[in-house]
């Protein structure tokens, strides 16, 4: 019932004060600190103040700055849009700040971009949640009928949680004729009540007696609880016990073990007997006390049950209570005060800790925000930050506890990427207590390094002639910043001909830094040429740096030397007789034949455009008409007279020389010079006009010969051709062709007789000769002769060896044609055989009359090797026995062509000699 009723007021007490707590209060105290008030009990979610606009933090301003809360419990939220504070979590006062009379929560407001610091307090507001309520429910008191009235017995008091006007303020007792109560208030403002007897008990009358005890607050509406009181009335001990001191006082260190002594009370009782006998013991107390000490109930000594904690309770106020036999009790107050040991180090908290932080922050930029908390109190309590390590780093002390870590000089990446320093925290007890915390900062980087060359200027040697894209050099910058910042690359910054001619020199490759040589170098025309190579980073301005690179052009042996003088038109080596255009002559020199040895004839005068050993120039004589005569000077070039001039010399001399030069390989020129030995001028010029005029180009006279032989080539070629056109139309087409005319056989059979003889012997040929006519080729043209029995292909291919009847032949063996001046085809069994296997077959006569005798027709069998001139003679020689065709038929070899080759070039050379077909007509 009373949980009921404590519940029902605290639901009225909020519903009536709730529309007046939603208001708060907000005020600066001190610069970057900002107060709140608000009442306890806050459901989640409710206003506490504009914190965004108290900071002077507009809502744009809000996601750059990213105002956030740092506390070690988060009660309080803060919004992201309109950064107002919200409460988070429930708020209890007396949860949070138990019996303190004032209550608050600080934390701290964080901004970014700049880092700030903000410390915010929230005072939490009492509320009367609360009703009194004793420790127990039921009192019982044995109370003696002798007892004299006024007097008193100590109820306790009630626990009232809330504070100022809603704490327990009285107690009131249930009407009754005997006791009243009596409120009562300890030294230390805590309020108990004492039950007085008004009147004198009579145990006959009443026994025992029930009365309720209500304990009451100071809230509006107020709140109240409730106990009960069992008095018994006793027969008489009129003597009650008596402490010593009515309160004792003992102090006791915080890191006192469990089972010290803390005070020992003492009672007396003038009674005597068993009314005598005192025991000791506590009273109403609350609960943790009762946890933290023990009483002995015979001696009255208390001593310590549990470990002690200053942080948590610094003070203790215990009710001891003595009883003698008879129920008679006295009550003392024993005050135990709590020391503070220093046994809590410091606790070091990183709010905020902005890494990485740009090296181009200014000094004083904070980058770190700590927070040192000791729960002791006193010089325990009393904490000293710094910071330890090798950093550009220093600590700054805040307000509440909290410090600033700031840079104090300008920060460098190159130097150190990262800091690594550790925050130390001592309090100043004895002995002092220490704690560590790591900070590590990274230094990002900024670009504020410019690429460095490892050469302030680099040399390069080239040898001229080289080939286009040939490596000259390669220039390093090295840039200490890190990533895009680091990049290098490289450009022609320009050079001795500017940007745009260095471009036409050289090259370089932007990564790598290689200078290419863009066209091939001439020594003559540039020795050596200077570029500016730029070297720029990939920052953001980019920062960049020029070396100079200087190229020079090494001299290769690519010039031959030049002559000067003697002119090179009238030098030998030009292969010309003239000189200078215009001049009708060459230079000369005249020559006294009265000169000695060592006359000075001319000076040979050369250049060399190369350089160095490859211009080092030598002289020699390499023709002379008199070797003896000149000789010139090795290094000078002066030709002079090795000799005296003599009478026998002739009068015009050719001398030439040469000039080398010293490079690998050595490049020459011939100079000629021209000398006339003769007294005086008008004594040499004869002899120069009669050069002048039987003098001839060698060039005409080389150009001439060529072109002669030229003509003569083309016209022996032309005899040639004539030649052969002229011995092919008088040959006329190959007998084969007039053997395989229409004329001889039938457009319907087969162009060739029905059997094919191999012959005899390897590499002899088989001649088939028909009866001889004496008709001329045009004789037995028209009429057109009848046709003759047609064989087909496969019996003219595959024929029958000789000597055999073909199975095609229209006529019997043996039978002469029906009309003998037509054409015939011979067959083995007309023809006869003649085999010439020797190459001379017994010479030409021989072989003629053996050809006159074959009769009809005939196979000739002749040797591969035998002469043309021999098979001519005989064919011309021999007469057919009868008027009619002679052809060969069946002509073959066995491995070489020669032989079929000169059967028809004879029998073709027979028909032209002939002018008509006679005899041997020709080949199959």
């Amino acid at each position: 019932m009373a949980g009921r009723q404590r519940q029902s007021r605290r639901r009225a007490a909020g519903r009536v004060l709730l529309p007046a707590l939603l208001l708060c209060l907000c005020c600066r105290a001190a610069p970057e600190r900002i107060r709140y008030a608000i009442p306890e009990e806050l459901g989640r979610g409710s206003l506490v103040g504009p914190l965004a606009r108290d900071l002077g933090l507009s809502p744009a301003d809000l996601p750059a700055r990213k105002l956030r809360l740092s506390a070690e419990k988060q009660y309080f939220g803060v919004s992201g849009e309109t950064g107002n504070l919200y409460v988070s979590e429930r708020l209890d006062r007396e949860e949070m700040c138990g019996e303190s009379a004032s209550c608050s929560v600080s934390f701290e407001a964080l901004v970014q971009n700049p880092l700030n610091v903000f410390h915010v307090e929230v005072a939490i507001q009492d509320v009367n949640d609360n009703a009194p309520r004793f420790l127990r429910d039921t009192f019982e008191l044995e109370i003696n009928e002798l007892t004299s009235p006024g007097a008193r017995f100590y109820l306790g008091m009630a626990e009232d949680a809330d504070v100022g006007s809603n704490s327990l303020q009285g107690y009131e007792l249930e009407a009754s004729g005997y006791f009243a109560v009596e409120v009562k208030e300890s030294p230390d403002g805590s309020k108990f009540a004492e039950l007085v007897l008004r009147r004198a008990l009579d145990r006959e009358s009443e026994q025992s007696l029930r009365l309720v005890l209500t304990a009451l607050d100071g809230g509006e509406p107020p709140r109240s609880g409730t106990a009960l009181l069992c008095i018994n009335v006793t027969d008489a001990n009129d003597n009650p016990p008596v402490f010593a001191q009515d309160r004792y006082r003992a102090s006791l260190p915080e890191d006192a073990p469990p089972g010290s002594p803390v005070l020992h009370v003492s009672a007396s009782d003038a009674d005597a007997g068993t009314n005598a006998r005192i025991t000791y013991g506590f009273g109403e107390m609350p609960a943790k006390a009762l946890q933290k000490f023990v009483v002995e109930a015979e001696s009255g000594t208390i001593t310590l049950r549990e470990a002690l904690d200053f942080e948590d309770t610094r003070a203790f106020s215990l009710a001891v209570e003595a009883r003698d036999g008879g129920g008679l009790t006295a009550h003392c107050k024993v005050e135990v005060e709590v020391l503070d040991v220093n046994d809590n180090a410091p606790e070091i908290t990183m709010l905020s800790v902005s890494s990485p932080v740009p090296e181009d922050a200014p000094p004083g930029t904070v980058v770190a925000l700590v927070k040192v908390r000791d729960r002791d109190s006193g010089e325990n309590g009393q904490v000293s930050c710094e910071l330890r390590g090798e950093a550009p780093l220093s600590i700054v002390a805040s307000s509440g506890g909290s410090y600033k870590v700031v840079t104090a000089s300008a920060l460098d990446r190159e130097q150190a990427a990262e800091h690594r320093v550790t925050v130390v925290a001592m309090d100043r007890g004895i002995p002092a207590l220490s704690s560590r915390a790591a900070l590590v900062l990274e230094v990002s980087d900024v670009n504020d390094n410019a690429p460095v060359f490892e050469e302030a200027a680099y040399s390069a040697y080239v040898a001229e002639n080289n080939a286009a894209g040939a490596a000259v050099v390669r220039v390093r910058a090295r840039d200490a910043d890190a990533g895009a910042n680091g990049r290098v690359s490289y450009w022609l910054a320009g050079g001795s001909a500017g940007a745009a001619g260095a471009a036409a020199y050289v090259s370089v490759e932007a990564r790598s830094g290689a200078v290419y040589a863009q066209r091939s170098f001439d020594y003559e025309q540039c020795r050596e040429f200077a570029v500016a190579v730029r070297a720029q980073d990939g920052g953001a301005p980019a920062r960049s740096s020029t070396a100079t690179v200087r190229v020079f052009v090494l001299d290769r042996n690519d010039n031959a030397p030049r002559v000067l003088w003697p002119a090179a038109g009238a030098g030998a080596g030009a292969g010309a007789g003239a000189g200078a255009a215009g001049a009708g002559a060459a230079p000369f020199e005249v020559v006294p034949r009265s000169a000695e040895a060592g006359y000075l004839v001319a000076k040979v005068v050369a250049v060399d455009a190369d350089a160095g050993r490859n211009a080092w120039l030598s002289y020699e004589l390499v023709q002379a008409p008199e070797p003896a005569l000149f000789r010139v000077g090795l290094h000078s070039g002066e030709v002079r007279t090795a000799r005296a001039v003599s009478e026998r010399d002739a009068a015009k001399q050719r001398v030439v020389a040469v000039v080398k030069d010293h490079g690998q390989p050595a490049l020459s020129a011939t100079a000629t010079l021209h000398v006339v030995l003769a007294e005086s001028l008008q004594e040499a010029l004869p002899e120069l006009s009669e050069r002048a005029a039987g003098a001839d180009s060698p060039a005409e006279l080389q150009f001439y010969l060529v072109l002669a032989l030229a003509l003569l080539s083309a016209l022996f070629l032309l005899s040639v051709a004539l030649a052969v056109l002229a011995r092919v139309r008088r040959a006329g087409p190959p007998a084969v062709l007039r053997c395989l005319g229409a004329q001889r056989f039938s457009v319907a059979g087969a162009a060739f007789p029905a059997d094919f003889c191999e012959g005899t012997l390897p590499y002899s040929y088989n001649l088939c000769v028909a009866p001889g006519r004496a008709v001329a080729e045009g004789a037995w043209l028209p009429p057109p002769p009848p046709p003759l029995p047609s064989l087909p292909a496969e019996e003219l291919l595959g024929g029958e060896p000789c000597g055999k009847r073909s199975p095609s032949s229209s006529a019997g063996a043996g039978e002469p044609p029906a009309d003998p001046d037509a054409p015939q085809v011979c067959t083995p069994a007309q023809a006869s055989s003649l085999s010439l296997s020797s190459p001379h077959a017994g010479g030409s006569g021989l072989l003629a009359r053996r050809l006159s005798a074959l009769p009809g027709s005939a196979h000739l069998c002749f040797h591969e090797r035998m002469k043309p001139s021999v098979l001519l003679a005989a064919l011309l020689a021999a007469r057919p026995s009868r008027s009619g065709a002679s052809c060969v038929v069946g002509c073959r070899t066995a491995g070489r062509r020669g032989g079929v080759l000169a059967l028809h070039l004879v029998l073709g050379e027979m028909r032209h000699k002939r002018g008509e077909a006679r005899g041997w007509d020709g080949l199959c």
